[in-house]
This record gives C-alpha cells, structure tokens and sequence, in this order.
C-alpha cells in the first residue's frame, strides 16, 4: 500500500511546544483526522480535507483513518499532548488489530509530542525528579475498582502521581475519591498541583496540599499532581508560587 498514515500529538496548547517533525505530518497531509478541538489547533490549508468527531469515536475515528491511508492518503491522526499518552496512537493499533489485514502493511509512524504531565512540571520546577507514574481517573474504558487498585498501588510505592482526566460534569465524584484514598496514605502537606490548560491563554497552576486540595478546583483540562513523601517546596520571594521538586535521591534532605 501506498498510503502514510502519522499520529501526531500537538502538545498542550502552546504552539511553540508543537514538535518539527508533528508540524510537518501536519503540513503534509492530505487528510487531517482528529477530535473537532484539536483539528481547530491547526492551520487550514488549501487542498487538505478535515475529518472532525466526537471526543468518544476514538476507535471508529482510527478506522477512518486506516481507510483513507489505504486508499493512498496521507493522513495525519491529530491528538494533544502526546499522542502515545491516553490518545490516539493506542486507537490506530486497535483498530489496526481488529481490522482489514491488509491495513497492516500500510506505512504507520508516531510523532512523539509534550505531554500534560511534562508541561504542568516544567511550570512549577522538577516534581517528576524522581520516579513517578501517570493514571487516568476516566472509567469510560476501564471499571472504578482498577482505577482504585492502581492508584492505591501507586501511593503505597510512593510515586509522584500524575491524574489524567480527573474530573467532568459526567464524572463529578471521582477526583474527590481519588484525593481522599491518598489522604489517607500520605501526610496532609504533601503538594498538590493543579494545573489547568498549560500552555494556553487560559492557564491557571495553583500548588495547594493534600489536606486543603479541592476538587471543585479541578475541570477536565486540568491535570493534578500528587507529590511522594519527598517531593519538597522551594518558597520564593514576594509571594509567588513556590518552586516544586522531587530529590534524585531517595530520602535526600535538604
């Protein structure tokens, strides 16, 4: 087959932080397939067809994908953040999996791009300067009770803990969940981060703690981090938010 099929992430918001080489997939295609939003984010180009949908046609967006690719597109699957990260690059597999044979000798690449996780750190310091992992805390494709056993898993091995999807006006009770389980496993000073569309006009990064964190503060561009038992402030003058990081070394005082 002659097609390309390429799944880009376009990072969270700040078109500087969008990749060389995701730029170009974009710029090249024929097709552009994405989430509505996202397909916003890019350029119109003379030529170029858009193929917009919903947030939660993720599979049956892949397959249209593949479809055209295999008709001798040039597609170009647009995600956020990193395609890889709870976004469409694990679609295109599944529906590579569970489709047409031939889809699998279609040329398919990745694009690596600036995850939500990645960007929120760098505005606050190093808090994933140790070990660290990242949740979803969406049940729409996996139950509750593996999301509780993960995370619970996760505190006790006292990671830095990144909350993708954390909260949604279909959702509303799962943040509050997820921050009293880990109340309950780490100390109420622990930092909390709360950062909300990093990257974009309408940023908002707030470091509260454990014991003050409200989940009302938190809406579904938001991603929360919860520090591990090392993760310190560094306070800085006049009054702005402090630095936040997380030692090397495990144990390191100060």
């Amino acid at each position: 087959m002659t097609g390309l099929l390429t799944v880009v992430g376009l990072g969270p918001g700040d078109e500087r932080w969008l990749t060389p080489a995701a730029a170009h997939a974009v710029a090249e295609a024929t097709d552009l397939v994405g989430y509505g939003p996202y397909l916003d984010r890019t350029p119109e180009r003379p030529g170029q067809r858009r193929h917009a949908s919903d947030n939660r046609v993720e599979v049956d967006r892949a397959r249209l994908a593949l479809e055209i690719a295999a008709a001798g597109g040039r597609v170009t699957v647009v995600s956020g953040g990193d395609p890889g990260v709870f976004a469409m690059a694990a679609a295109v597999f599944e529906a590579l999996e569970g489709g047409d044979p031939a889809w699998r000798s279609l040329d398919i690449r990745v694009e690596p791009g600036v995850t939500a996780m990645l960007a929120a750190a760098a505005q606050v310091g190093a808090p994933l300067g140790g070990d660290f992992c990242a949740l979803s805390l969406s049940d729409n494709l996996k139950p509750w009770e593996v999301i509780e056993a993960r995370l619970r898993a996760a505190l006790a091995a006292d990671f830095v803990i990144a909350l993708y999807n954390p909260i949604s006006r279909a959702r509303p009770w799962q943040l509050g969940r997820a921050l009293d389980i880990a109340g309950a496993l780490r100390a109420p000073a622990t930092p909390v981060i709360l950062a909300r569309a990093v990257g974009r006009a309408d940023e908002r990064v707030r470091i509260v703690t454990l014991g003050t964190a409200d989940p009302g503060a938190a809406d579904m561009a938001t991603l929360v981090m919860i520090g591990a038992s090392t993760t310190r402030l560094i306070e800085r003058p006049g009054g702005g938010n402090p630095f936040v990081y997380t030692p090397r070394s495990y144990g390191a005082g100060p």
